[in-house]
């Protein structure tokens, strides 16, 4: 017997202070979400932009200022969003929102003096979230560095699986084999959950065959997925060394996280007074004074010995040549930073190796809180939240806390959406690969990966 139909939440009324690319990110994915937006940021164009494409409200003025906060709602909002170039501006709008409304808050922080203290700051200001780009567009790229073949890697699960985008190569024993015969012959202890084959982004089920070119991502446990690859015949060891090209927020918390688990890391930076900063901060690192864009530079830097490379200047272009020429001259595996999206499917042909987006890294921190804030009432709430494959299609961990329509019955027998994949169930301190059989009971944490978007809550799976 299905349960009474629930009714949907209404959108949160939120503010968001700044217009800048994470800004832009926000208002594009939280107004798609039925969300009440008020934009502030005191460049007139900007807001114009903004207020012009979507379905938002913008006033022109200084976000921390208290009769702006008025003026935008803030006495009536949910949650106030602050995401300008200052971190200092952010905590500062954050604090007067806390004080004048009742309203959560999340700031975001780049500097690493700060990031050292969120914590602190979260307690004593009261904030729901303190979000850094930087560190965590270097957190995904230290990811993908100790896992090289792969192109994506999320954790899940508390830590206890992963989620892995590979590329098939020519000749590779998975091409023409079909996901039936991947279960029979190599594994069953993983699961293809997306794939992409010119273009288009599938959930594929069992008839699906994998051809050589196609992206896929796959559900498994981190040992699992170790041997899966192993048994595919792409390697799994870290890299050793890692060269990296700019020197600037992200690099510096790379290099100390790759620093820390024995890698070699080696600094390209121009400006010579960040240089010396960078010594001081990372005395185990190679620090090089030079143009990273200078072909000279960088074979008397043994670019062509090097395990990895990333690049991580602050210009798109730059980055991106960079990653075409070292593919050229290595055999390195590759990591671009890439700050805009203009372009994409072009960027995607490029076959730039792995591809880090820094403000859609932090959109999804912040639009995972907020699904979470609009149903805290419900009976579950959203653990983490992945978007893949650019933005087309999502991977969501739900805990489920009490009885539902989706809990007590096999998983054959629920009327599941198309395109939607449930790719595992944490239970107990275990990973589950379900099968047809399996049921989702409350305690669980489940993974639903899917090409619908804006799911809110577990029952949404459902037709």
């Amino acid at each position: 017997m299905l349960g009474i139909q629930k009714e949907a939440p209404k959108g949160l009324k939120i503010i968001i202070v700044g217009c800048g690319k994470v800004g832009s990110t926000l208002v594009e994915q939280l107004a798609r979400e039925g969300h009440d937006i008020t934009v502030v940021d005191k460049r007139t164009d900007k807001l114009q932009e903004l207020t012009a494409q979507y379905d938002v409200m913008g006033i022109e003025g200084n976000g921390a200022s208290y009769s702006i906060q008025k003026e935008a709602g803030v006495d009536k909002a949910d949650l106030m969003i602050a995401v300008t170039d200052s971190d200092e501006l952010n905590l500062l709008c954050c604090t007067v929102a806390k004080r004048s409304g009742n309203c959560a808050a999340i700031a975001r922080v780049r500097t690493p003096d700060y990031s050292r203290e969120i914590g602190y700051l979260r307690e004593k200001l009261g904030l729901a979230m303190v979000i850094n780009p930087e560190l965590e567009s270097a957190s995904e790229a230290a990811r993908i560095l100790f896992l090289p073949t792969a192109l994506e890697v999320d954790s899940f699960a508390h830590g206890q699986a992963e989620l892995i985008k590979i590329k098939i190569p020519e000749g590779n024993i998975l091409d023409g084999m079909t996901l039936a015969e991947l279960g029979r012959r190599i594994s069953q202890d993983i699961l293809i959950c997306a794939a992409e084959r010119d273009g288009h982004v599938t959930i594929p089920r069992g008839s699906f065959t994998l051809r050589a070119g196609d992206m896929i991502s796959f559900s498994a446990t981190r040992s699992v997925a170790k041997q899966f690859l192993s048994d595919i015949g792409f390697k799994t060891d870290q890299v050793r060394s890692t060269m990296i090209i700019g020197g600037g927020k992200s690099a510096y918390y790379l290099a100390q996280q790759l620093l820390n688990v024995g890698i070699a890391v080696k600094i390209i930076e121009i400006n010579r007074a960040r240089c010396e900063e960078l010594s001081v901060l990372l005395p185990k690192a190679v620090i090089i004074n030079g143009d990273g864009t200078d072909e000279g530079l960088l074979r008397e830097e043994g670019i062509d010995r090097v395990d990895s490379v990333v690049a991580l200047t602050g210009i798109d272009e730059e980055n991106i040549l960079l990653t075409l020429y070292v593919k050229r001259v290595s055999q390195a595996k590759l990591i671009t930073k890439i700050n805009r999206i203009t372009f994409r499917e072009v960027i995607t042909n490029l076959d730039l190796g792995s591809v880090i987006y820094p403000k859609y890294i932090t959109a999804e921190a912040i639009v995972r809180y907020v699904r979470g804030k609009k149903n805290s009432m419900d009976n579950n709430n959203i653990e983490s939240l992945y978007h893949i494959f650019e933005q087309r299609a999502e991977a969501i961990e739900f805990h489920i806390d009490g009885v539902s329509d989706v809990t007590g019955r096999p998983l054959m027998e629920l009327p599941l959406k198309d395109e939607l994949l449930v790719s595992s169930i944490y239970r107990d301190g275990k990973v589950r690969i379900p099968s047809g059989q399996d049921v989702i009971l409350p305690g669980d944490t489940v993974m639903i990966v899917t090409t619908h978007t804006g799911l809110n809550d577990i029952r949404d799976i459902l037709i």
